[in-house]
């Protein structure tokens, strides 16, 4: 998060940060374009007293980030997904054209323009998902009214119970519960929405110091910021390469019990690409080459896909995710990454704090794709016991959409694992696999370190990850590729099938 109060970086070209907020139904009010002859993200057409023009975004401003990931070097097609994915509110940071212009002129590095203007000793928000233990202590967790102020509660934990576990720390600051805002609310009124919570309950939590300075900057703090903790479904993004049979799988048009138009998966074929990337019946399609295809009609989407051959990159979730983060208010797409269930951030004693020597603002990149990845170096030097080895150094190249693999924490301890490597992706092409343990990052040796810490350092090492890693537990299986024509239709199938 920037501080655009500085006075410091007077000489540099000085980032603005914007708010954006939408009724239900609302645009932006804002186009986005990159001009022939020109760098940046350009703010064009602004629709007058729009949510962008009363948030303080001028014509001709660039786009430095979104949400907290830097996106000045990314495609418009990635910028368009974050934007898409923010719901009803954005934080955009942003030059204007004279001070863009500038930074380019005289050189400057952008990313670290952007990361000197950080808000110094925030952390980021959590969104964790608690689950109630049935045999003892219930969800784990009270909230108790700050005194002076009114609409804060801080949050109380029964030691090693469901909360704590799901990521949660004492004195932590509630923000948001079920994906309402508790701001406006009484104590009397929060207590009565945690019982109508029944066995589960999602919560947006900040320490109490970020925070502060949060209120003191009159910043919203937003989901989509946030690090997931504990959340029982994530969409996934499959790499495909068509086979000389098609993907190898079959998509039927369906409704939600809500009356939702839903694109299913209700068959995978044996030995096809589909299965060999992970994909299972019942699962939904979000997204074609993340572009999203919610809304389009069967045919629609087949054709998208038939003109994507010959790979493709589909982004899915089960129905119960589905239904999950729509509740929530919250795209299906936000935390796109580990399968369902795969964040089980299980922890018997509260996540270390962060020093000022830490970096700060958490940014993790949860998507690569196949397009326009950057070539990584293989592994170096390796150490092998029982014909497996040890301990592996990985030097990964960042991508457009990021390092092509996600982590998740050891279940019960500290430590972290490899949870998901993109086939394709930069972090497979350093031969990455599921299942790792990370030794070092950056340099760091993150073996009693928490994933809030392992992300940190990540994001600190910009577009350049240095890992060591040790044993692998499993092996990804996805190098069986071929191009080929699409299988042609079945005359047999009902209307709204379509084997792909």
């Amino acid at each position: 998060m920037a501080n655009t109060d500085e006075s410091e970086y007077v000489s540099k070209p000085t980032p603005r940060l914007c708010f954006l907020r939408r009724d239900e139904g609302e645009r932006y009010g804002f186009n986005l374009t990159v001009e022939r002859g020109s760098r940046g993200h350009l703010v064009r057409k602004l629709a007058s007293r729009g949510a962008a023009e009363r948030s303080g975004l001028r014509d001709g401003d660039r786009v430095l980030e979104v949400n907290g990931f830097f996106v000045d070097d990314v495609s418009q097609a990635v910028m368009a997904r974050r934007i898409r994915i923010s719901g009803n509110q954005l934080c955009v940071l942003v030059l204007d054209q004279e001070g863009y212009e500038r930074a380019q002129a005289q050189g400057d590095d952008l990313l670290a323009l952007v990361k000197s203007h950080e808000m110094k000793g925030c952390k980021s928000p959590r969104l964790c998902h608690v689950t109630r233990n049935q045999s003892h202590s219930g969800l784990g967790v009270s909230f108790n009214p700050v005194e002076g102020e009114k609409g804060h509660f801080s949050v109380g934990l029964v030691h090693g119970g469901a909360a704590e576990k799901a990521g949660l720390r004492r004195g932590d600051r509630l923000v948001w519960m079920n994906g309402a805002a508790v701001s406006d609310l009484t104590h009397s009124a929060l207590t009565k929405m945690v019982k109508k919570c029944g066995d589960h309950i999602t919560l947006l939590v900040v320490d109490s110091e970020t925070e502060k300075k949060y209120v003191q900057q009159k910043w919203p703090i937003l989901p989509v910021m946030a690090v997931p903790c504990n959340l029982p479904h994530r969409a996934r993004s499959l790499a495909l390469a068509l086979g000389p049979h098609g993907y190898g799988f079959l998509l039927k048009e369906g409704k939600t019990s809500s009356g939702r138009t839903v694109h299913v998966v209700q068959e995978v074929h044996d030995d096809s690409p589909a299965q060999r990337a992970g994909m299972q019946a019942g699962e939904l399609l979000l997204e074609v080459d993340w572009e999203s295809v919610e809304s389009l009609a069967h045919k629609d989407v087949v054709e998208r896909v038939q003109q994507s051959s010959p790979q493709i990159t589909l982004t899915i979730i089960s129905a119960q995710g589905l239904d999950f983060y729509s509740k929530l208010g919250l795209s299906p797409v936000l935390f796109c990454g580990d399968e369902a269930g795969g964040e089980q951030q299980e922890r018997n004693t509260p996540l270390p704090s962060v020093t000022e020597e830490t970096p700060e603002q958490v940014v993790a990149s949860l998507c690569a794709s196949l397009e326009d990845s950057v070539a990584s170096l293989s592994a170096t030097s390796e150490e092998v016991v029982d014909g497996l080895p040890a301990q592996r150094h990985c030097v990964i190249e960042k991508g457009p959409l990021g390092f092509g693999l996600d982590f998740d924490s050891v279940q019960h301890t500290s430590g972290t694992v490899v949870s998901q490597v993109t086939p394709g992706g930069p972090g497979h092409r350093a031969g990455l696999a599921e299942g790792e343990v990370v030794v070092e990052v950056n340099g760091h040796n993150v073996e009693r370190k928490y994933l809030e810490d392992v992300l940190m350092l990540v994001k600190a090492g910009g577009k350049h990850l240095s890992l060591v890693v040790k044993n692998q537990s499993h092996h990804s299986n996805d190098q069986d590729q071929t191009c080929s024509g699409l299988e042609s239709h079945d005359s047999e199938e009902e209307a709204g099938d379509s084997f792909l």
